[in-house]
């Protein structure tokens, strides 16, 4: 144990829990950095050991990630609960905004979350595993909204572009304290969709099925 982790564990009860761990880590995270804190840490923290940490994460970069699969799942479902009739990027906006809305008393937390997925270089690399499963659910969602195959280019066009986006406003969002990221995600989606107005998803829609776009 080191004499930092031996410092957070004095007067706590024994962490045996995911989301109890998982705060260990971040108050670790924040005081020491990530690449800084060790499993081993994080572990001493909570009053276990390491074979005990591992039961509920594989490494350390799972527990910065959390229920990553469970929330795309909620994503999902959030998608198929759309309106057929609301147009597809106005569905996708809509879903996504929903989706990243947070109690205000959580949101400190969210903001370090995300501040070291997309600043923390062994989360960057990480993240591109992460991501292919979110670009696959959104791509998957564009296909049944345009009655084209999830190969077919428009649907990999979405599926790549609203994630880039939401990317994009989180980044936004972590310069600009008094922001809202629910309005920053609902404007660049917005502006996103400028882009796949009627005339340019009939291009697209040629051009995914193997005609030249003019």
């Amino acid at each position: 144990m080191t004499g930092r982790a031996a410092g957070v564990r004095a007067g706590r009860p024994r962490a045996t829990s995911r989301a109890a761990l998982e705060r260990l880590g971040f108050e670790l995270f924040d005081r020491q950095g990530f690449d800084a804190t060790t499993v081993d840490d994080i572990a001493a923290a909570a009053g276990i050991g390491r074979r005990t940490y591992f039961r509920y994460f594989a490494s350390k970069n799972d527990l910065v990630w959390g229920d990553f699969e469970e929330q795309l799942v909620r994503l999902e479902e959030l998608l198929a609960a759309t309106d057929p009739a609301v147009p597809m990027m106005d569905a996708l906006r809509g879903a996504v905004v929903e989706f990243n809305r947070f109690d205000p008393a959580v949101v400190p937390w969210h903001r370090q979350y995300m501040a070291l997925i997309l600043r923390v270089p062994a989360l960057q690399a990480d993240s591109a595993v992460r991501y292919t499963s979110w670009r696959a659910l959104v791509t998957e969602f564009a296909a049944r909204r345009t009655g084209l195959a999830p190969s077919d280019l428009l649907p990999r066009l979405v599926g790549h572009a609203a994630p880039a986006a939401c990317v994009t406003a989180y980044e936004h969002w972590l310069t600009e304290e008094t922001a809202s990221l629910s309005d920053l995600l609902d404007h660049a989606v917005r502006q996103l969709a400028a882009g796949f107005d009627e005339p340019a998803l009939a291009v697209l829609r040629g051009a995914g099925q193997g005609e030249r776009p003019r």
